[in-house]
C-alpha cells in the first residue's frame, strides 16, 4: 500500500467529499467517484484485507504498526470526507425534497434512466437468457416499489437491514447506494436522521443528537456487516458472470424507476418519530392528475440535467481509463 504524506491524505480526503457528495444523490455511485479518483480498487483491497491479525500484529509490533500494515490512514482519511460531505448535503437535499419535490425527483429520475443506458452499455454478447434475468428483475424490482412497506423506515431492524444493502454502492460502480435506500423506502428517513444530526450538532441539542446518532449507528453496523460479506461476493459476481451481474443490476435499476417518478398521489400516511404525518404509502400518476402545479416544463429540464449529469462522468471515467491503459507499461513475456 502507498505510504502517503499530509498533504496528500488531505487529497484523500476531498476525494472522500466527492464520493459523500455522490452517495447523497440516486443514481451517482460513490463507487462511480472512486473509480474516476483512482482510489478504486486500493479501496476495495483495504477493505478486503481487514481482519482479526489486527489484532495480532498490535500485540507482536505495536498499534502503529498494525495500523500502517492495514493502510487505516487511508480508510480514516476517505471516511472523513465522506462523513462530512454527507453531512453537509443531507440538509440541502431535506430542504430540497420538501420545497422542490418535482424538480428533485426529476433530476433523479433523471440520473437514474442514464445510469441505466450506462450500465447496460456494459453488457457484452446479449443473449436470451440475458434478457429473460433484466425483465425479471425489473419486474421484481417494479413489485418492490409498489409493495407495501415491510416495517416502519425507522425500527431498528429495518436500518440495520437498509445499511446492508446498500453498502453495495461501496463495491461497485455504476450502483447508488441512495438509489437502493430509494427501492427501499428508507431514503427519506436515512437523509432525515443524518440532517438531525446535523442540527444536533450545530444547535447543542443532545437528545436530538442521540436519537439521530442511534438509528444512524444501526444504520453504520448493517453497512459494516454488508460490506465485509458483499465485498467478496459481489466482485467474484463481477468477475466470473459479470454479463449477467449487469443484467439484474440494469434490471433493478428500470423497475425502480416507479420509486422515483416525479408525481405521486399519497394513499397513506404515517408519524414519524417527532410527531409529523409524512406519506407512507404513494402511487405514481401521471402530470394530468397531479392536484396540485405538475411543473412539467421544470421537470423535462431538470431530468434532462440528471441525465447529462452521468453522461458527464461516464466520460470522465472511460478518458480516466484509456489514459490508465496508454500509460501501462507493456508485460514483458
Amino acid at each position: 500500500m502507498p505510504q502517503r504524506n499530509i498533504l496528500q491524505h488531505l487529497l484523500v480526503t476531498a476525494k472522500g467529499l466527492a464520493m459523500g457528495a455522490a452517495d447523497v444523490v440516486p443514481g451517482v455511485s460513490g463507487g462511480t467517484i472512486a473509480f474516476i479518483s483512482g482510489i478504486y480498487e486500493e479501496l476495495i483491497e483495504t477493505i478486503h484485507n481487514i481482519d482479526l491479525g489486527f489484532f495480532k500484529i498490535w500485540k507482536k509490533e505495536g498499534f502503529l504498526s498494525a495500523w500502517r500494515h492495514y493502510n487505516l490512514s487511508f480508510l480514516l482519511a476517505l471516511f472523513s470526507g465522506v462523513f462530512i460531505s454527507i453531512l453537509s448535503f443531507a440538509k440541502l437535499i431535506t430542504w430540497l425534497l420538501q420545497d422542490y419535490p418535482i424538480m428533485v425527483w426529476s433530476f433523479f429520475f433523471g440520473l437514474v434512466v442514464a445510469s441505466i443506458v450506462y450500465v447496460g452499455q456494459q453488457i457484452i454478447n446479449w443473449r436470451l437468457s440475458l434478457i429473460i434475468v433484466l425483465v425479471f428483475a425489473s419486474t421484481l424490482s417494479y413489485f418492490i416499489t409498489i409493495a407495501d412497506p415491510i416495517g416502519s423506515p425507522d425500527s431498528i431492524w429495518f436500518l440495520f437491514l437498509a445499511g446492508f444493502v446498500a453498502i453495495i454502492a461501496m463495491i461497485l460502480p455504476g450502483i447508488s447506494g441512495a438509489f437502493i435506500l430509494l427501492l427501499l423506502g428508507a431514503y427519506t428517513t436515512i437523509i432525515g436522521f443524518v440532517t438531525q444530526l446535523t442540527e444536533g450538532i450545530t444547535t447543542l441539542n443532545g437528545s436530538l443528537f442521540l436519537a439521530a446518532f442511534g438509528k444512524l449507528l444501526v444504520f453504520g453496523i448493517g453497512a459494516i456487516v454488508g460490506l465485509k460479506m458483499f465485498s467478496r461476493v459481489l466482485n467474484w459476481m463481477f468477475k466470473h458472470h459479470k454479463n449477467m451481474t449487469l443484467a439484474v443490476l440494469t434490471g433493478f435499476m428500470v423497475g425502480a424507476l416507479n420509486k422515483i417518478w416525479p408525481w405521486k398521489e399519497v394513499l397513506e400516511y404515517r408519524t414519524n418519530h417527532a410527531g409529523e404525518e409524512i406519506p407512507f404509502i404513494e402511487r405514481s400518476i401521471l402530470p394530468s392528475n397531479y392536484s396540485a402545479d405538475p411543473q412539467i416544463l421544470y421537470a423535462v429540464l431538470f431530468a434532462i440535467i440528471g441525465f447529462l449529469t452521468i453522461f458527464l462522468l461516464e466520460r470522465i471515467a472511460v478518458k480516466k481509463g484509456s489514459v490508465k491503459l496508454e500509460s501501462t507499461p507493456p508485460t514483458k513475456l
